[in-house]
């Protein structure tokens, strides 16, 4: 081998000047640039809302708002409870008053029509028709038709209580007391004209029923 070749070969090897060396960093390194690094993010997030102040004071704010909306929909809450009881009072106080209302327009009338017509039960009576009649939105009393709409008479008005009554007796005379048995009652009843009771619809138990029947029987000159 050639003393040119030896010299190639020696200056191929590496020198220790060259070779690359590897940092290593201890813990405290790490944990140091981490903290750093954190610091820049977050002075670079908070940088444009640092003229609204502290970001603790902020979150405090922001807590206590919280706080106050949560409270003022609680009494909110409370006071919708309050109306909506006080509304349901309302109602009940003025269901109470209409029913007053209904008893004093509607259905005392009824009773004090039907013993006038001599109705053998007044209140009987009244709960026969009591759901054909009512109180308009006017506070007027309406007697209703079979379609639930309001009668008239000849003279174009609201068909009284009166007028109602008298007609379903007239149609049920079996409601109707008998009148007294004198000389012109006979007289009047015996006739083509008196009304026949309907036995289909006497009770024999009830014992109003069989005084209905025997007064019938005697004003027919049955008995």
């Amino acid at each position: 081998m050639t003393d040119q070749n030896i010299g190639d070969n020696e200056g191929t090897e590496p020198s220790t000047e060259t070779q690359a060396t590897v940092r290593t960093y201890t813990q405290k390194e790490v944990d140091d640039m981490m903290a750093k690094t954190k610091t820049a993010v977050t002075k670079k997030l908070i940088s444009k809302y640092e003229d609204l102040g502290d970001p603790d004071t902020l979150r405090t704010i922001v807590q206590e708002h919280q706080k106050i909306q949560q409270e003022q929909q609680l009494k909110r809450g409370q006071f919708d409870a309050v109306i909506q009881e006080l509304a349901a009072k309302k109602d009940a106080e003025i269901q109470k008053r209409d029913k007053i209302i209904e008893s004093f327009k509607v259905e005392t009338p009824i009773v004090e029509a039907a013993s006038r017509f001599r109705a053998v039960a007044p209140d009987q009576v009244k709960a026969l028709i009591r759901n054909n009649v009512r109180l308009n939105p006017e506070g007027d009393v309406e007697v209703l038709d079979d379609k639930g709409q309001a009668r008239y008479d000849d003279s174009g008005r609201l068909l009284s209580v009166d007028s109602y009554v008298q007609e379903f007796l007239s149609k049920n005379p079996h409601f109707v007391a008998a009148a007294p048995a004198t000389t012109n009652t006979r007289s009047n009843v015996t006739g083509s004209t008196m009304k026949k009771v309907d036995m289909k619809n006497l009770d024999m138990k009830n014992p109003e029923h069989r005084k209905i029947y025997a007064d019938y029987r005697k004003t027919a000159g049955l008995a």
